[in-house]
């Protein structure tokens, strides 16, 4: 499981190798303010150890974007954050944006940047951290949700948890809606890409 999210950006662009490594004691994922803040400095200890280790990019793939900022002040690689990412493609994309997530709130760094663009926010049905999108309920409610965005307005949608990278949520969610749907391992590996276009 650790290497999920590096398979899925390596498969989608092969020019990038991706190492992955954990965040030490979130067992559970980020999934709320405390754990957001508890994972941020720690988030910039392993973004400076990759740095030391002479890697040319960082990706945080957490849709909270868990000391992003700080890192990107302390190091000279880029950083790039999973919910920073999916809310620019997001807006790329244009029209208004559904974000689902595993909180009732969008990510904050998400709200930040997608603003009013934004038409609504769910939580999949009995969904509180990562590891619930991996039961069968977690998955069979994940496309209730986003419908329910569609019929508020959304014609994108904007997963705002990685976890929904990890059971390849946003495929049934296309089939299901119809819509445009960002995965933010895709986002931030297109801006991991991006970034490191002129040494690739």
């Amino acid at each position: 499981m650790l290497d999920r999210h590096g398979n899925i950006i390596e498969e989608a662009y092969p020019a990038l190798e991706v190492t992955s490594r954990c965040i030490p004691d979130h067992p559970k994922g980020v999934h709320d303010e405390r754990t957001e803040e508890t994972a941020a400095p720690l988030v910039v200890d392993l973004a400076a150890a990759f740095e030391r280790d002479s890697y040319d990019a960082v990706v945080v793939s957490c849709a909270g974007d868990p000391g992003v900022r700080m890192a990107r002040r302390k190091l000279r690689i880029p950083v790039i954050g999973a919910g920073s990412a999916t809310a620019a493609v997001a807006l790329g994309l244009g029209g208004g944006v559904g974000v689902l997530g595993i909180m009732d709130d969008a990510p904050s760094v998400m709200a930040s940047i997608l603003g009013d663009r934004i038409v609504g926010c769910v939580r999949p049905e009995g969904v509180r951290t990562t590891i619930d999108l991996l039961s069968d309920e977690g998955r069979n409610s994940v496309n209730e949700a986003a419908l329910s965005l569609k019929r508020k307005g959304a014609e994108v949608i904007a997963l705002g948890c990685t976890g929904l990278s990890t059971i390849q949520a946003a495929a049934g969610i296309r089939a299901a809606t119809g819509l445009a749907v960002v995965d933010p391992v895709l986002a931030e590996g297109l801006l991991s890409y991006y970034a490191l276009r002129s040494i690739l």
